[in-house]
C-alpha cells in the first residue's frame, strides 16, 4: 500500500473520529513489560494532559467509516455522499506502533462504523488489539469502542486487550433513538455495557483469589451522549445518565453537543449548535452526582427541568433551597459544606482539617481557596458579619452575577426554544 494511500485514509477517517468525545484514559494502570512498547497513560484525550502535568495524544480514528444504518445524527450514515475509506488490521497496527516510536502517541482510540454486521466489525477492532498487544508487545493504553449488537464471547476477548471499553449510547432516550435511528434496538447497546459490568465485576472477584487473573478492562466502560439533536430537557439527558451510572457502573458519561451537518425534518437546522455552556453545566451536574453527594431529583425535576445557563447547577440548587442556609462553616458536617456554592471537595477536607485547631474566620476561609464572592452569601463563620441579610434569593443571585463572568456565556443561545 502506498503511503499516499495510507495518509488519504488517515485523513478521512481520523476526521469522522473528531465527534467521538469519549476517550478519556483515566483508570488504567497498565505498566511496560518484558521491554515492551509503552506505558499506559494517566489520562488523556487526544493532546491533553495527566494529573502530573504531561501532555499525551492518542491514535484516534475509525476502522472505517463506511456503514450500514442511515442515523440522522452521524456524519457516517450510509445515505452522506462522503468519501469513504477502510483501514486494514495490520495498517492500524502499524500507524499505532510507528507513531508510538516517533513520539507522537502514547495510545489508540479505536472505533467504526458497522459494515457487514456487529460481530464482523467488532472481530476487527479485537483482532487490532490482539496484533498490538501479544505480536508487537505494546503496553500502551487502548480504548476501543464496543460495537452494539456485538456478541459476548467477542466483548469478553475484547476486554482482555482493551484498557476501558464503550457503547455510546448516542440519543439519550430511547423515543429519540427510534425517531432518529430507526434501524438500531435499544437492546442492541444495552447489552455489551451488561457484558462489560460482569466481566469487571468477575475479575474483581477472581483477582482476590488468583493474583494473576488476567486484566479485564482495568479503565472501565464509558458512554456518551448526544445534546440537543432531538427535544430532551436537561432532566432526560441526566436521568439518563444517572441509570448508566448505577446500572452499568460506568466510569464515565461524556455529552457531545450536536453539530448540524445536514438539512432534516426531525433535526435542528444547520447554524443551531449546541451552545457549549449547556454541555458545561451538564458536565458541573455530572460532577455534583458522583462526588458531592447529590441526588438527581434535588437537581432537576418536573419544576425544573433544564439547567439556568446564568449560573452552575450547585448554586441553582442552593438559591432554590435557602431554608438549608447559613452553613455554620466551623460545625457543618462534610455533607453539607460540599452544598455551600462557592467550596470544592479539596476546600471541604481543609476546612474539616483546619477547624480541627481553631474557629474559622473569612480571612481563614480566603486563605483556603474559597470562591467568598458566592460562598458568602450561604454561610457562618467566627465572624460577626454575614452578607445574607435577609436578601431574596433573586437579589443574591444578581449580586453573584454583577461581579462574575463566564467563558461560555457570550455563545449561550436558547436552543431548547427549537423545540418548545
Amino acid at each position: 500500500m502506498s503511503f499516499e494511500r495510507i495518509k488519504e485514509k488517515l485523513n478521512i477517517l481520523a476526521d469522522a473520529a473528531k465527534y467521538d468525545v469519549s476517550c478519556a484514559s483515566s483508570g488504567s494502570n497498565r505498566t511496560n513489560k518484558n521491554k515492551g512498547l509503552g506505558n499506559s497513560t494517566g489520562m488523556g484525550i487526544c493532546h491533553s494532559y495527566t494529573e502530573d502535568g504531561r501532555c499525551v495524544s492518542l491514535l484516534k480514528i475509525l476502522m472505517t467509516n463506511y456503514c450500514i444504518y442511515d442515523c440522522a445524527y452521524c456524519v457516517t450514515r450510509k445515505s452522506n455522499d462522503i468519501k469513504r475509506a477502510a483501514f486494514k488490521i495490520q495498517e492500524v497496527v502499524d500507524l499505532t506502533i510507528n507513531f508510538y516510536r516517533r513520539n507522537y502517541i502514547e495510545g489508540l482510540f479505536l472505533s467504526s462504523g458497522i459494515f457487514k454486521n456487529a460481530d464482523y466489525t467488532m472481530e476487527r477492532l479485537v483482532a487490532v488489539a490482539k496484533k498490538l498487544r501479544e505480536e508487537e508487545n505494546f503496553n500502551g493504553y487502548i480504548h476501543l469502542k464496543s460495537i452494539p449488537g456485538a456478541s459476548d464471547e467477542l466483548m469478553r476477548e475484547a476486554g482482555l486487550y482493551a484498557d476501558r471499553l464503550s457503547v455510546n449510547i448516542e440519543v439519550p432516550t430511547v423515543s429519540g433513538l427510534k425517531l432518529l435511528a430507526p434501524d438500531k434496538n435499544y437492546e442492541d447497546f444495552t447489552k455489551p455495557m451488561l457484558k462489560v459490568k460482569n466481566e469487571i465485576i468477575q475479575y474483581k472477584a477472581e483477582k482476590k483469589i488468583i493474583k494473576s487473573t488476567p486484566k479485564y478492562a482495568p479503565a472501565g466502560q464509558s458512554t456518551q451522549m448526544i445534546i440537543g439533536a432531538t427535544g430532551e430537557s436537561d432532566k432526560d439527558i441526566m436521568y439518563s445518565a444517572t441509570h448508566y451510572y448505577k446500572n452499568y457502573h460506568m466510569k464515565r458519561v461524556y455529552y457531545s453537543g450536536y453539530v448540524p451537518v445536514a438539512e432534516d425534518k426531525r433535526l435542528p437546522a444547520i447554524g443551531s449548535q449546541v451552545p457549549l455552556l449547556r454541555e458545561n453545566r451538564l458536565y458541573q451536574t455530572d460532577w455534583l452526582l458522583r462526588f458531592y453527594g447529590f441526588h438527581v431529583k434535588e437537581i432537576l425535576n418536573a419544576d425544573f427541568p433544564n439547567l439556568d445557563m446564568d449560573v452552575d447547577p450547585k448554586l441553582g440548587w442552593a438559591l432554590r433551597n435557602m431554608h438549608h442556609f447559613p452553613v455554620d462553616v466551623n460545625r457543618a458536617d462534610r455533607a453539607m459544606l460540599a452544598r455551600i456554592p462557592g467550596i470544592g471537595m479539596q476546600s471541604v477536607h481543609k476546612i474539616i482539617n483546619a477547624r480541627k485547631f481553631r474557629k474559622l474566620n473569612w480571612e481563614h476561609l480566603k486563605n483556603i481557596g474559597i470562591a467568598l464572592n458566592r460562598a458568602k452569601y450561604f454561610m457562618v463563620c467566627d465572624s460577626s458579619k454575614w452578607e445574607n441579610r435577609d436578601l431574596e434569593p433573586d437579589r443574591i443571585k444578581g449580586l453573584i452575577l454583577q461581579n462574575s463572568s463566564g467563558k461560555f456565556r457570550k455563545e449561550y443561545s436558547n436552543q431548547l426554544q427549537l423545540f418548545s
